[in-house]
């Protein structure tokens, strides 16, 4: 075990090194691609002393190498949304923050340890995931929009962030989708950096970036009030968002981005251990409660990066920040142009909604067997695609809209998945009907011919049994 252990970091590293020598522009590019995510509520907690922004630094940053190292995939490091949403609306303190951090942590890591995991990953057929997936992009448009840009003026708020920059943004994002090369998300961050700066320094403003900041690590231990506030308030509604978009579509998005990845893309059961793990350690000291998430993954993947280089890049960046800057860089980061970011979400909700296109064209990832730690066997996992007919085809968008439906509808993932589970479920019972009065049907037409041959007719010396081959093949 080890040994195939050893060799499986040593193959996904030289995929690492040999992707960033290739193209290293397009991986810092994408190692920037998750910030519109990211920043502004890294920013929001940090505001309301919901986390510690030194902590969350070190220990994201952490996590990004770790992920970078073991999977070879740039797999983002993202905020738990519903988690963090909460903690803002209600101005959690730390230690309610991280008790729903630990909370998600710790049921996700006995998933994963117990098997549990896989089989949630087997029974949730593709056009759930994807409507998952599908939700989560048009929520990430829909923010972008309402949140980022709308409250802009032609010239409002000020010189260095209105609607001129955000054309100026997207004319460059169109360019750019021309030329898959150029590095939009890198230039655009550097551009937004630069133009925070500016302001800042121009603007005789009492908040300045402070400089060096070093970091001092202190643990955080929550109350038993604090716990049940945090796991029942906000890390209940996180649970099941972290197990399909942080989990479940992560993986089935990363094997439809990477189809060809050597070594294969990480399983469920891993995907969930790194994300309990990570939660399980970092939030002690104060960090922001973290996940993997398919918008992010997109996003990554949008801008460029090919392999765990970029995001290991961007876990040595956010780990040097962490431990010698930390709480002085909230100005530069509060200055942000919500323009520009605004444009970046708005890119990375788009390309996370386009996986419904692939919809009738993707194998069922949990229909595929699931080898972990052996990379012969799961590089010879055989592709177990279904020939779908129409109906079928119709159905699965069915499913996958409705499941859409129920994510926007009450911005709540579990809401959408239940709604698009009932829905499939609705359709196989409805098949399952079809099909036991057909066979009914057969077996008594069956019956009477058999009695008109006993009755003396001639058999047939051939029976054609195409025709209810192709009835069956509808049906199953």
């Amino acid at each position: 075990m080890m040994v195939s252990l050893y060799s499986r970091l040593v193959s996904v590293n030289k995929h690492n090194l040999r992707t960033l020598k290739s193209q290293p522009l397009n991986e810092l590019s994408g190692a920037l691609g998750d910030l519109g995510t990211l920043l502004p509520l890294l920013i929001a907690l940090t505001l309301t002393k919901s986390i510690s922004l030194s902590a969350t630094l070190v220990f994201s940053g952490l996590a990004n190498i770790v992920t970078g190292v073991a999977f070879g995939i740039p797999l983002p490091v993202q905020p738990m949304k519903a988690i963090a949403a909460i903690a803002i609306s209600q101005s959690y303190t730390i230690n309610e923050n991280i008790s729903a951090g630990l909370f998600v942590g710790g049921v996700v890591t006995f998933l994963s340890l117990t098997g549990l995991l896989k089989w949630f990953g087997r029974v949730v057929p593709i056009p759930v995931v994807r409507g998952i997936q599908m939700g989560a992009g048009f929520a990430l448009v829909i923010s972008a929009g309402t949140s980022l840009l709308k409250p802009l003026g032609w010239t409002a708020p000020n010189w260095s962030d209105n609607w001129l920059w955000a054309i100026a943004a997207f004319v460059f994002l169109l360019c750019s989708s021309l030329i898959p090369r150029v590095p939009y998300a890198l230039l655009v961050f550097i551009l937004g950096l630069t133009l925070s700066g500016i302001y800042l320094s121009t603007s005789h403003s009492s908040t300045q970036p402070s400089g060096f900041h070093a970091w001092h690590p202190h643990t955080y231990i929550p109350s038993l009030r604090d716990f049940y506030k945090g796991a029942f308030e906000a890390g209940l509604p996180q649970l099941p968002l972290t197990t399909l978009n942080s989990i479940l579509a992560v993986t089935s998005l990363s094997a439809s981005l990477f189809p060809s990845s050597s070594p294969p893309t990480p399983s469920n059961t891993q995907i969930g251990l790194s994300v309990g793990l990570a939660n399980l350690i970092g939030c002690w000291f104060g960090a922001m409660p973290i996940c993997h998430g398919s918008g992010g993954l997109a996003a990554q993947h949008r801008f460029g990066a090919r392999s765990g280089a970029s995001i290991i890049i961007l876990g040595l960046v956010k780990l040097i920040l962490g431990l010698v800057a930390g709480e002085g860089i909230i100005p530069l980061l509060q200055r942000f142009p919500k323009s520009l970011l605004g444009i970046m979400v708005l890119a990375a909700g788009v390309e996370l909604a386009k996986v419904g296109q692939s919809l009738d064209d993707v194998q069922d990832a949990w229909q595929e067997t699931e080898q972990e730690n052996d990379d012969a066997a799961a590089a010879a996992a055989t592709d177990k695609r279904r020939q779908l007919n129409e109906q079928q085809k119709k159905d699965r968008w069915a499913v996958m809209l409705v499941t859409v439906a129920g994510c926007l509808a009450l911005k709540n993932d579990a809401v959408g998945f239940i709604a698009g589970m009932v829905w499939h479920w609705g359709l196989k019972a409805s098949e399952a009907v079809q099909q036991r009065q057909w066979t009914g049907q057969r077996r008594l037409t069956r019956f009477f011919t058999a009695s008109e041959y006993r009755n003396g007719e001639d058999a047939p010396l051939l029976h054609d049994d195409r025709a209810d081959e192709e009835r069956v093949a509808y049906i199953t």
